[in-house]
């Protein structure tokens, strides 16, 4: 059995991240897989100089509208397969690495945000039936699941500073937040819940208005979960909130696999 390090992170802009050397740090970690979200960048734009770790594998998933969205994975361990997942992102804008290792299949994704429009909404709340969808397919296939991103979600009051007034806002909306109890009742671990129960005041996401990180005026929407054959893997799962650099912090998984 080996200990197993995931990191996931919305960083806004890659090319941003790069000029505040806000990625170095993996540099000084033992990460075994680093999906990252919203690089807002081709393949070939994205610097060379993120960090001077050189990953065996790195998979690159950009939007066909350059500039948006676009996630990116880094890791050593070989793939037995790997794709963007076309079926859920079917607007092809660069929202899924699908990467299966071992057992395992394992998700890096940039879940649409649906504060734009009624339009944008629907179209959220379809890709995440598409995206369970899928994923329950593969688990009755045999795979375990691993899933981690930016959902764009606060599932409940104790995921966000202000709930009562965001009541009404894309990202607290009943139908989203009844979407994770969806995906925790057919079998899905919210990891962070997990090892820290109900901790407070803990969040992935913050408004660049106000002041809002210094206060700590923000909202739970990046995680990491997985299926519930795995929950005795569980070691540890945290948020990165001293990690700066975006508007959203890393967050950690760490799993005993073999």
């Amino acid at each position: 059995m080996k200990q197993v390090t995931f990191i996931s992170w919305n960083v806004n802009g890659i090319r941003a991240v790069d000029k505040k050397e806000a990625l170095r740090w993996i540099d000084d970690e033992s990460v075994d897989f680093l999906g990252l979200q919203e690089i807002k960048a081709q393949a070939e734009q994205i610097p060379t100089t993120i960090f001077d770790r050189e990953y065996k594998h790195s998979i690159i998933n950009s939007s066909i509208k350059k500039g948006q969205s676009g996630v990116a994975l880094y890791t050593d361990t070989d793939a037995i397969s790997h794709s963007s997942c076309d079926t859920v992102d079917i607007l092809s804008e660069g929202r899924i690495n699908e990467y299966h290792f071992d057992n395992i299949a394992y998700f890096n994704v940039y879940f649409p945000n649906g504060q734009r429009n009624e339009e944008r909404l629907q179209y959220k709340m379809e890709f995440y039936d598409r995206f369970l969808s899928h994923i329950n397919t593969l688990r009755d296939d045999g795979k375990s699941i691993v899933v981690c991103g930016d959902f764009n979600t606060a599932h409940t009051a104790i995921d966000l500073a202000r709930p009562k007034a965001n009541e009404n806002t894309s990202g607290f909306l009943p139908i989203e937040r009844e979407w994770m109890d969806r995906l925790i009742d057919e079998g899905y671990i919210d990891t962070f819940r997990h090892i820290k129960g109900d901790e407070a005041e803990r969040y992935s996401w913050w408004s660049y208005r106000a002041g809002a990180r210094a206060r700590n005026v923000g909202w739970r929407i990046d995680y990491f979960f997985v299926s519930d054959d795995l929950k005795e893997k569980i070691i540890d799962a945290d948020i990165l909130d001293s990690v700066l650099g975006s508007d959203h912090c890393p967050v950690k998984l760490v799993l005993e696999l073999e």
